[in-house]
């Protein structure tokens, strides 16, 4: 009989949990991450090709996601001893110090948490997973990789920056929407909506259900503190 596994779900509390971590030697997700935003990422194994790549383009960014509040950490099924000897020997041949903690969850309980694990993959190693965790620990969005493809950190960026759009102007983002760019209005719930969108000078109103709405540039926000 299949293994039965809960995939963890857009609008679901992230699992809080404690584990071995590179960064810290009590580690506590939830102690960690404040009241921040979070990209938590899965990689298959410690000194493979795709994921040193992936954890060099994280590392190069870090500043970018730091500027925005957005906390960045990974977790493997590898030993703590295993991330301490890869990041060492990523930071002596590659000139790439890693600045944000490895979880190492050797008996899989947190990748099983949040369904990382899937056995038609491998069952010993967890796929490439990423969640967008908000401020209030829910989980806003989650995108699952091959293990043989490895993620793009601009459009990982991109999703939280959207995500944290949405909601400080209560809209939606168009598809290949970027920072600076109108918002999509929600969709109006009466008749007397519909006329407004049809009438109003400030919106860029498409058809009654698609009408943009211009925000505040970039740099009107304000840097991020700690």
């Amino acid at each position: 009989m299949a293994e039965e596994r809960h995939l963890p779900r857009i609008g679901d509390p992230a699992p809080d949990f404690s584990a071995p971590a590179t960064h810290c030697t009590d580690f506590n997700f939830s102690a960690w991450q404040g009241q921040e935003w979070v990209v938590l990422f899965s990689h298959p194994a410690d000194f493979t090709p795709v994921c040193t790549t992936e954890l060099i383009a994280f590392a190069r960014q870090f500043d970018r996601f730091r500027q925005r509040g957005i906390k960045v950490i990974g977790v493997s099924v590898d030993s703590i001893h295993a991330h301490l000897a890869w990041l060492e020997n990523i930071k002596e041949k590659m000139g790439i110090v890693i600045p944000f903690p490895l979880i190492a969850d050797m008996k899989m309980e947190i990748s099983r948490m949040y369904g990382m694990i899937h056995p038609e993959s491998s069952s010993t190693a967890t796929v490439r997973a990423v969640f967008v965790i908000d401020p209030k620990r829910i989980i806003r969005a989650l995108v699952y990789y091959p293990m043989n493809a490895g993620r793009n950190v601009d459009e990982i960026f991109r999703l939280v920056i959207a995500l944290q759009t949405a909601d400080r102007f209560t809209g939606a983002t168009p598809a290949n929407w970027q920072e600076g760019e109108p918002l999509l209005e929600p969709p109006p719930q009466t008749m007397t909506d519909v006329e407004e969108r049809l009438t109003q000078t400030d919106r860029d109103a498409k058809e009654f259900y698609m009408t943009l709405k211009n925000i505040p540039q970039p740099s009107a926000d304000p840097p991020h503190q700690g």
